[in-house]
């Protein structure tokens, strides 16, 4: 039977014959002694001599235009550039094969400039002449005056603006940022509240007509707009307009004033800053998950909700996530929004729950991989930290370097978290991920109090001391069956306060905590709120698509980093295979040595001589260990990755992810705000608080435009209670008089009355 080497034989790959270069999967190019043919598809298409350069740019020119190959399958077999291949062509349109045949260097009989001739096109050119009336009176080509001038490092003035009558020429534009600078340092935590209304400038617009914004798509063209104004039209039933209902809670959130104080402005463009940041932020809530999800939705009818006459496109909002993902400001942008949550939310900020989550990759890049829990394997990831306060909403997030774990990564996200909440004391809660008794003393020292999950054995408790405890906790009614003692780590040197909760079942889930001030079923309470965070990615995820890739760029990493070692990896695999198999041969020696029968061997001596083959194999088995130990010491531990890759050391670029899921967590954030308003009109807000939410955001609206207001009148939902809980809403966001961002219109919520029963007589 033919051994594995020779199974390629089976299915040969096609051999390419020497001196033959392959243009594509359909033609090939094939040189046999002075001449060259050209084939496609096996067939003859052209043939030359090697010399004859006019029949060689006929051929390139062929393949090009009858659609066998492309510009740059023909540039790359000919050995000629891209440039070349479309020159020809240019000259086989314009003069047929004769123009192919043509010498190179300067045309003969096309004129030159004379040098001569300099001064007279400075003057001419200093006059403001066009470059094209400059050749006609010098009776030269265009493209010979443009050279000329290049050569004399002449530099086009930029034509003055003239002022617009009625308009300020400036409209709209935010401080310009330059690039790599810094924005204006931002007001701390607990400053003076940034809303539309004192904050977001509201620009002017030429246009009258919001179906019709060529004016002011002229205006961004011209370089004098930066943003345009909303504008909007009275219509009933919009589609999706009920997500004009998170606005007040985005606006409150300060994103668009934080976002032009870190970014500044993204130059002159109709598709502005502020209204960039409103798109994505309600594509978000309107589960639109991807940028290409644009597609699936009419443009004019996306539009007419954000106040323009068309929603940005695909290749649009790409571009702006671009350009801001450039600017390299998404962490700062951050850790403002952060600031600004904490501010508004100090009182939720006593908790903060700390979990990574893994983003599988699934291209074809070497990255470094990472357990992934939900599926129980190791996969090609990137891990994120978010930390989330106590009712479960995300506060910031972190991405890691090389999916490093809790306990490297707590130490640096903590420090995040002491300047975000200043001193006010924080217990931090994570899993057993971050378990380390020496991180305990360092988060003691800097202050912060934890809570966590005890891993590995522990001494077993008693079923005696434990007890049941009951509370009511958040409007919660909780009972566990608890045993609180005290526990000592390292040697004695830290003390802290084990709480045991027994179930049904009789596990036992030890916690450990340094908050010796909460009741027990408290701590028990808040340990296991730990589902909120877990709750939180996964909704995400199929909610937001959390874990989709935004771009495929990759930027280099460092490739000094540290990895383990695979090949005291694989040594310590066989080792841990030798000790098995030595562990096993010691076991048969010793049932032997059992069942050894006296009368016939009544002497060791005797015994070793009888299984003198088995004793054999264990001295082998115990020198493989022995080696196999010594080479395992030999061998480092850990090595740099570059060692290891054999590829470049690269990482995905995270500037542009790290900013889409920051406009996610503010668009969760809105939707939990909203939930929170809705909850004291609707009984199952714990069930269903969020799909209905969701159902009002999606749900068609009524417009109706005034001279100071933008009237929004929600379709009435499903059922009638599930209406009067969204009314009382728009009657809450009534009360807090806000502004549609960039213009001097007030929100007015309400819900549009069902249509009159009709009756048949």
């Amino acid at each position: 039977m033919a051994g594995a080497d020779d199974q390629s034989d089976l299915f040969p790959g096609p051999r390419v014959p020497p001196g033959t270069t392959v243009i594509n999967d359909r033609c090939l190019l094939r040189g046999e002694q002075d001449f060259r043919i050209v084939l496609v598809s096996g067939i003859v298409l052209l043939q030359y001599a090697t010399d004859d350069r006019m029949a060689e740019a006929y051929a390139m020119v062929s393949l090009v235009q009858q659609g066998w190959a492309d510009q740059r399958e023909v540039a790359r077999a000919f050995g000629y550039s891209v440039r070349t291949v479309r020159r020809y062509q240019r000259r086989f349109e314009a003069g047929g094969l004769a123009a192919l045949g043509q010498a190179g260097g300067y045309p003969a009989r096309r004129p030159r400039l004379p040098r001569s001739r300099e001064q007279l096109v400075r003057r001419w050119k200093g006059q403001g002449l066009a470059t094209r009336e400059v050749a006609r009176r010098l009776g030269v080509t265009p493209k010979a005056v443009r050279k000329l001038l290049k050569r004399l490092g002449w530099q086009e003035r930029s034509p003055e603006q003239l002022a617009l009558p009625g308009g300020d020429p400036n409209l709209s534009a935010f401080p310009a940022v330059a690039a790599g600078a810094v924005g204006e340092p931002l007001p701390p935590a607990g400053g003076p509240d940034l809303s539309a209304r004192d904050a977001e400038p509201a620009p002017a617009s030429f246009d009258t007509d919001p179906a019709d914004r060529r004016g002011d798509r002229l205006l961004a063209y011209l370089g004098v707009l930066d943003d345009a104004a909303p504008l909007f039209q009275s219509g009933p039933r919009v589609p999706q307009a009920g997500v004009l209902l998170a606005l007040p809670a985005l606006v409150a959130s300060g994103v668009f004033p934080i976002a032009r104080q870190i970014y500044g402005s993204l130059g002159p463009a109709f598709y502005g800053l502020r209204t960039t940041l409103v798109a994505l932020l309600l594509m978000a809530l309107l589960r639109i998950k991807r940028p290409e999800g644009l597609k699936e939705h009419a443009p004019d009818a996306l539009g007419r909700v954000l106040g323009l006459d068309r929603a940005p496109e695909v290749k649009t909002v790409r571009r702006k996530l671009s350009r801001l993902a450039a600017a390299g400001r998404a962490a700062a942008f951050g850790r403002a929004l952060a600031h600004k949550r904490v501010a508004d939310r100090g009182a939720a900020m006593g908790f903060l729950y700390i979990d990574g989550h893994v983003r599988v990759y699934h291209g074809q890049r070497t990255l470094p991989k990472a357990h992934v829990a939900r599926m129980r394997l190791a996969m090609p990831a990137t891990t994120d930290y978010w930390v989330n306060d106590a009712v479960g909403d995300p506060l910031f997030v972190v991405t890691a370097e090389a999916n490093a774990g809790m306990v490297k990564m707590l130490p640096g996200v903590l420090a995040e978290v002491r300047a975000l909440v200043g001193e006010r004391p924080v217990t931090v809660v994570f899993d057993r991920g971050g378990y380390s008794p020496k991180l305990f003393l360092q988060l003691l020292a800097d202050g912060f109090d934890l809570l966590t999950y005890r891993k590995g054995r522990s001494r077993r408790v008693a079923r005696a001391r434990f007890t049941l405890h009951e509370a009511v906790i958040d409007s919660r009614k909780v009972s566990y069956t608890l045993a609180d003692q005290g526990v000592r780590l390292l040697g004695g040197k830290l003390r802290l306060r084990q709480v045991t909760r027994l179930a049904v079942d009789g596990h036992h889930t030890p916690i450990l905590t340094s908050r010796r001030d909460l009741p027990a079923v408290e701590v028990a309470f808040r340990m296991f709120e730990r589902w909120r965070q877990e709750n939180f990615f996964k909704y995400l995820r199929e909610e937001y698509a959390l874990d989709a890739l935004v771009d495929y760029e990759i930027v280099p990493d460092n490739p000094e980093r540290e990895v383990p070692n695979p090949k005291r990896l694989e040594i310590t695999a066989k080792l841990q295979q030798a000790r098995a198999e030595f562990a096993q041969l010691t076991a048969e020696y010793g049932a032997e040595a059992l069942m050894n029968p006296e009368r016939a061997r009544p002497t060791m001596r005797g015994f070793k001589i009888a299984h003198g083959t088995l004793a054999a194999r264990l001295r082998t088995a115990f020198e493989r260990i022995t080696a196999l130990e010594q080479a395992r010491a030999a061998t480092p531990a850990r090595i740099p990755v570059r060692e290891v890759v054999e590829t470049d050391v690269v990482k995905l670029a995270p500037e542009r992810k790290l900013l889409t899921n920051l406009l996610k967590m503010v668009a969760y954030q809105a939707e939990s705000d909203l939930v929170h308003r809705v909850a004291p009109h609707y009984k199952r807000t714990a069930d269903e608080g969020r799909t209905l939410i969701q159902a009002a955001l999606a749900s068609p609206a009524d417009l109706e435009v005034t001279a100071e207001e933008l009237r929004v009148l929600i379709a009435p939902l499903s059922s009638p209670h599930r209406t009067r809980a969204i009314a009382a809403l728009c009657a809450d966001l009534n009360t807090q008089s806000v502004l549609f961002p960039g213009s001097r219109l007030r929100l007015r919520y309400g819900v549009a009355l069902p249509p009159a029963k009709r009756t048949i007589s």
